[in-house]
């Protein structure tokens, strides 16, 4: 114990004794009377003797990786004074009954216990914290806590000008303030109430009373609020603002779409243009922003950039939940219950080993942003979230069924809602045959992935060493004539004006072999590229669309839907692709799904070459067309 009290002392003179503050507390200036060199090199020698002999970081708080969870986010409440039209499912938020909340004494009692072992910043949010009767009472409480060096908080700003003077009072020394658009009209649109005027005014108050940066937090949604960008960045000309553009990322209710994000690199080329002098700040540790700042400007910029580009190697972030659960990753579904061991008498011994159980299983890093849009999650506003996420209204389902790209679920197969299964059934969105989970082999972890929903269908396994027979059925299978040149030989296009509209599907496939080391990288999604199955399943996508521009003979094909599953085969070190097409047309969308098939095995090897030059792309054919006049194909 006298160690780590030693450890707390040396970690707030090292704080202490560094002039400039990134927390948003107000710079302390020089005054006299400081000690002098001397005094300075005792202190130093000091430090020195401390660091030296100072405890290591609570294995408690220390994960399988290596990274030290010293920053604790918690939940106040459930409850918000908004009434955000995309914060929430569209079903509403069953709020947790108040008996099952943290009471302020067990807010206070985990706090405690994790600062003891080595957290020295906490961060307040709700739901909206600031509607908490009690939140300066439980500020003045947490700033008493020894090692706590930064109390902060993520409001909407409502009721913040009224509070700030007593939370700073009481030790609060951070603000965060969640705000998407600076357009009045616009922000009651998005939180179907008034109070523009007072979250500006919260900001202004925040500056007022000496809090530097004040951090503004902006989620940017492509439709929505994009276009505001300059203006948000020249807030900073005269402001002491740290604008945080944060890339919108899926949780559950919250319809995420891909084409609804606005990437870092996209933010950046755009701020660009306009200010060709932007600099890049040095990134602090642990830092989830990459800080920019504009010559001559008072305040700066950030982009926190989970999607495109995760901070996860770095992360010292821990979250309890308003009913008191942890979370050891904002995008992961698993919790543990640290009320229920509270009221159930745990020690702080036992305390410790659970949180201790659970910071040790926390991966390396988040799932990818396609995976994540999948998996099961709290409603952002129960997680306790540090900004509001919100989305433009749903499109059409008769838009998101010709639109492949709209789909949400390209993702880890993972078991929709009997909801969302009725639903895909009722648009009558043929379903590729899946590729049979037990010739996948076994001993490793595996990825799934599809764009598209699982079905109940079985299907043969697809096998690099095997010569599939065609098994062809129907009436007058093939020609016996080329039908793309003309009589005297020369290209030609096949003329379908004649030929009557029929629903066309086509399924082709697909296999890569990658070898051991690229097989491993791509199957623990450690690629310096980045997610290559999310990126070929996208290019195999996209191509299908294309087919008609890189095949010179083929129609322009209209698709109403294009599926690409890719799973792994482990005992092969190899990637199986299959793709499927539909249209309805007077010709046929095979060579859409060969495309689709052959286009997502190439960028799997152009995502893979670096690592490996010794890639195989096998086997691409089709596997089953249907509607055509020549009858259906089958291979067996």
């Amino acid at each position: 114990m006298a160690a780590r009290s030693a450890f707390r002392m040396l970690r707030r003179l090292l704080k202490s004794s560094t002039r400039g503050c990134s927390s948003g507390a107000p710079v302390t200036q020089p005054r006299p009377g400081e000690p002098s060199r001397p005094a300075r090199e005792g202190l130093s020698m000091r430090l020195q003797f401390l660091q030296e002999h100072a405890a290591p970081f609570s294995a408690f708080l220390t994960d399988s990786f290596g990274r030290q969870h010293s920053y604790l986010r918690i939940s106040l409440t459930e409850k918000c004074n908004l009434r955000c039209q995309y914060c929430m499912p569209e079903e509403g938020v069953s709020l947790t009954p108040k008996a099952d909340l943290l009471t302020t004494e067990e807010i206070l009692t985990l706090a405690r216990l994790f600062v003891k072992e080595g957290v020295d910043k906490i961060r307040l949010t709700g739901g909206e914290p600031l509607i908490r009767p009690d939140v300066v009472d439980i500020v003045a409480r947490l700033h008493r806590l020894e090692g706590l060096r930064t109390i902060g908080v993520t409001t909407n700003g409502i009721n913040l000008a009224r509070l700030l003077p007593q939370l700073q009072k009481a030790g609060l020394n951070a603000v965060n303030i969640s705000l998407d658009t600076l357009v009045p009209a616009k922000f009651e649109f998005i939180v179907r109430r008034k109070g523009f005027h007072k979250v500006m005014e919260g900001v202004h108050k925040a500056i007022e009373l000496g809090y530097k940066p004040v951090k503004v937090n902006c989620v940017v949604m492509r439709g929505l609020n994009e276009d505001e960008l300059l203006d948000f960045v020249a807030l900073t000309e005269r402001l002491p603002l740290d604008v945080r553009f944060i890339e919108y990322m899926p949780f559950d209710g919250n319809k995420w779409n891909f084409r609804k994000m606005v990437s870092y690199k996209e933010m950046l080329d755009t701020i660009r243009q306009q200010w060709p002098e932007l600099e890049k700040l040095p990134e602090e540790d642990s830092s989830t922003a990459k800080a920019f700042k504009i010559p001559g400007f008072q305040g700066q910029i950030s982009f926190i950039t989970s999607m495109s580009e995760h901070f996860c190697g770095t992360c010292n972030r821990l979250r309890i939940t308003a009913d008191g659960n942890l979370k050891v990753c904002l995008f992961g579904n698993s919790e543990v219950s640290l009320r229920d061991h509270l009221r159930a008498g745990a020690s702080e011994e036992e305390l410790l080993r659970i949180i201790g159980a659970a910071v040790g299983r926390k991966k390396r890093q988040h799932a990818g942003m396609f995976n994540i849009a999948q998996m099961k999650n709290r409603p952002m506003i129960l997680i306790g979230l540090p900004w509001m996420l919100r989305d433009s209204p749903p499109a059409s389902w008769s838009t998101l069924s010709l639109d492949p790209l709209h789909v949400r679920n390209l993702s880890v197969r993972e078991t929709l809602s009997d909801q969302m299964a009725t639903l895909w059934k009722r648009l009558r969105v043929p379903t590729a045959l899946p590729l049979s989970q037990q010739c996948l082999g076994s001993g490793s972890p595996q990825r799934h992935y599809s764009c598209y929903p699982d079905s109940d269908t079985h299907s043969k396994c697809l096998s690099i060493g095997s010569q599939d027979p065609a098994v062809p059925s129907g009436p007058g299978l093939t020609s016996t004539q080329l039908t793309h040149v003309d009589s005297e030989g020369r290209a030609a296009m096949v003329d379908v004006g004649g030929k009557p509209d029929t629903e066309r599907v086509a399924v082709a496939s697909a296999v890569v072999l990658l070898g051991p080391v690229a097989f491993r990288l791509v199957q623990q999604n450690q690629l310096k590229k980045g997610d290559a199955l999310a990126v070929a399943q996208l290019a195999g996508v996209q191509a299908a669309k294309l087919t008609s521009q890189l095949i010179p003979l083929c129609h322009h094909v209209a698709l109403s839907h294009v599926q690409v599953q890719l799973e792994l085969d482990s005992t092969r070190h190899a990637v199986l692709i299959q793709a499927s097409c539909r249209a309805r047309g007077p010709t046929g969308v095979e060579m859409e799904a060969l495309t689709s098939a052959a286009m997502a095995a190439l960028t799997l090897y152009d995502m893979c070459k670096a690592v490996s030059r010794d890639i195989v792309v096998a086997e691409v054919k089709l596997i089953s067309k249907t509607g055509g006049q020549r009858g259906d194909f089958h291979r067996a």
